[in-house]
């Protein structure tokens, strides 16, 4: 029955982020944003919304373990996984904002979320304050560096003359699903962690992270098999910054989240870590500013390494 609940929950989580995004970006031309700064802002906080809600749903159920290793684990899986198999679909080419802005500002997010974890055991109210101001900063530095022309192939213009019912529909329709998708998702996965003997933190970085990244990793595979530039290595990118700054940003301000399995400092972190770094080298050597099909294989590949050291580690 466990499992009925882990699959219901990842459905209502892809069915609330999908209306979510709708109605945001629909609201947002109500407001007459812009469809740059919508794409950069908007869309980036509604798509990060499951793994809000999870993360959020987990701490206040008691199971911190959970809330981080849902970042911690979507994190790898974005860049093991999801760029992976989407390069091994069709080589991607890579943008210079890429190790000018938004791979130094990951390493940061990512060095300080370490940091504010192994200084004291927690992520406090205040950490996750000051996580949540830099992602505003970035996105402000952002928006500002961005060209005027550059339009997010993301935001779909039709979304500009939806009626505000339609808008207060979706929004009611992904705020339930959300709420449920969460709550089923991670007591569903409470219960499996039990049964199976392996800890919350274990499920957290596997099956909660790889589940809520699998809206991301079909549209990003998708998206490579028609040849278009809908999902960029910047999009992942940008998606962990999120990741840490509003999902452990906003979840640690409502609860401070305790670290309580000793492996997320000992192993999963460092794994994140070596993820987003290796993407240097990755992007230079041999073929400058291009991640190709081997390159994403030696992404899945270490990524397969990493889930079987997490489910064969004592």
């Amino acid at each position: 029955m466990s499992i009925v609940w882990v699959v219901l929950g990842f459905i209502l989580l892809v069915v609330g982020g999908e209306f979510l995004v709708r109605s945001s970006v629909a609201l947002s031309f109500k407001f007459k944003i812009s469809k740059m700064v919508i794409g950069m802002t908007v869309v980036s906080f509604a798509t990060s919304a499951p793994e809000l809600l999870v993360s959020l749903q987990a701490a206040l159920s008691g199971s911190p373990a959970i809330a981080i290793n849902n970042v911690v684990g979507s994190n790898i899986a974005n860049i093991g996984l999801v760029l992976g198999l989407t390069a091994i679909v069709g080589s991607i080419g890579v943008d210079r904002s890429f190790y000018r802005l938004n791979w130094p500002v990951m390493m940061v997010f990512s060095i300080m979320l370490y940091y504010f974890l192994k200084n004291n055991n927690i992520l406090s109210a205040l950490e996750g304050g000051i996580l949540f101001l830099g992602l505003v900063a970035f996105l402000v530095l952002l928006i500002k560096s961005a060209k005027k022309d550059a339009i997010p192939e993301e935001v779909n213009e039709a979304l500009a003359i939806v009626s505000n019912f339609k808008i207060v529909l979706w929004l009611l329709i992904g705020a339930s699903a959300l709420y449920f998708g969460s709550e089923w998702l991670v007591d569903g996965s409470k219960d499996i962690a039990r049964s199976i003997g392996v800890s919350e933190a274990v499920i957290g970085v596997s099956l909660i992270a790889i589940g809520t990244s699998v809206p991301e990793l079909a549209a990003s595979v998708i998206a490579a098999a028609k040849q278009e530039k809908a999902i960029s290595l910047g999009n992942l990118i940008g998606s962990n910054i999120f990741n840490i700054g509003s999902v452990l940003g906003l979840t640690a301000i409502i609860k401070p989240i305790p670290v309580t399995e000793p492996q997320i400092l000992s192993n999963d972190i460092f794994w994140m870590l070596g993820f987003a770094a290796v993407l240097i080298p990755l992007i230079f050597l041999p073929n400058r500013l291009q991640i190709s099909r081997l390159k994403g294989f030696f992404l899945v590949l270490g990524y397969a390494v990493f889930m079987f050291i997490v489910f064969t580690a004592k």
